[in-house]
């Protein structure tokens, strides 16, 4: 087909279902009506002569055909939208503009004062708002544009550019005067010690409640939080033991009060990395902002707690 006899906004709906998996997502996303959506659509599979999607329970599937066209159209899409939407400059210096970046509460209490440091040194009017979204949705609110970044071990985030920043490991957290702990001080580290305890877990870090499935330990699971925040004074007053960060973990057990135990677990390492969208990989803002953040989130996990 010529590509001059194509509306171009077919181009967009096709990639919004090709992401959301659902066209009636997508009419959302783009502010259509279902049907707009639907005969939109339409017109694209008759231009393209393939079903492009099909039915799959709720949502759609993409065809073979459509998997092939769908980097195709990101990238021609990601490089019109740079070209029309980019600023002419950006000056960190006098530059006002609001950055909504993803941050988990840990990541806001470990991050966010020294990136309000850095931003003050070097562009003292940028705006930073901190949120925390569910992973589910931080893809599309990268693309989207109601985020700007997203920072942290975000393992279900999918069809975005990345930069590893840090790597770390789960490990467990407990009171010092915990009869566990003090058995473990005697008798040493062992499978055993540890099937004894019983623990507090943050439902958002699925990879925790995962390790405790592997281990067994699901059915020793006692208290389900939101946010890991909470976790330590409830450790220190409590018998409960938490899987968490081990540079986090640090830093409370440096306080004296709670210990920390390293053993052996199932998907215990992870990586904590920048992510963005490659439709504003080019914005000279969040371009700058990747390079002035980056070497200062190594260096302060890099301090410890």
């Amino acid at each position: 087909m010529n590509i001059k006899n194509l509306d171009l906004n077919l181009l967009r709906l096709f990639d919004a279902v090709w992401r959301a998996r659902s066209v009636s997502l997508a009419a959302q996303q783009l502010g259509l009506s279902q049907p707009a959506a639907s005969q939109g659509l339409a017109r694209l599979r008759h231009a393209l002569g393939d079903a492009l999607f099909e039915r799959s329970g709720a949502g759609v599937r993409p065809t073979p055909r459509a998997d092939r066209l769908a980097k195709a159209v990101q990238n021609a899409l990601a490089t019109l939208e740079e070209a029309l939407n980019a600023p002419e400059d950006f000056d960190p210096a006098t530059s006002q503009r609001l950055v909504r970046v993803h941050l988990s509460d840990i990541g806001e209490a470990r991050f966010l004062p020294e990136i309000v440091s850095l931003l003050q040194k070097k562009a003292p009017h940028l705006r930073i708002a901190a949120q925390s979204l569910p992973h589910k949705q931080i893809s599309e609110a990268l693309d989207n544009g109601q985020l700007d970044l997203a920072i942290g071990y975000l393992p279900e985030v999918e069809h975005t550019l990345q930069a590893p920043l840090l790597n770390d490991r789960y490990v467990v957290l407990l009171r010092k005067g915990h009869p566990v702990f003090k058995q473990v001080h005697k008798q040493g580290l062992t499978t055993a010690a540890l099937s004894q305890l019983e623990f507090a877990a943050v439902r958002t870090h699925a990879d925790t409640l995962r390790i405790l499935e592997r281990m067994r330990w699901q059915h020793q699971l006692r208290l389900t939080v939101s946010h890991f925040l909470s976790l330590p004074e409830i450790v220190r007053g409590s018998d409960l033991a938490v899987l968490m960060p081990r540079n986090f973990a640090q830093g409370f057990a440096a306080a004296g009060e709670l210990a920390m135990l390293e053993p052996a677990l199932p998907l215990q390492d992870f990586t904590v990395s920048m992510h963005w969208s490659v439709r504003f990989d080019q914005d000279p803002c969040l371009s700058w902002l990747r390079q002035a953040l980056m070497p200062h989130l190594v260096e302060i996990w890099a301090r410890g707690a």
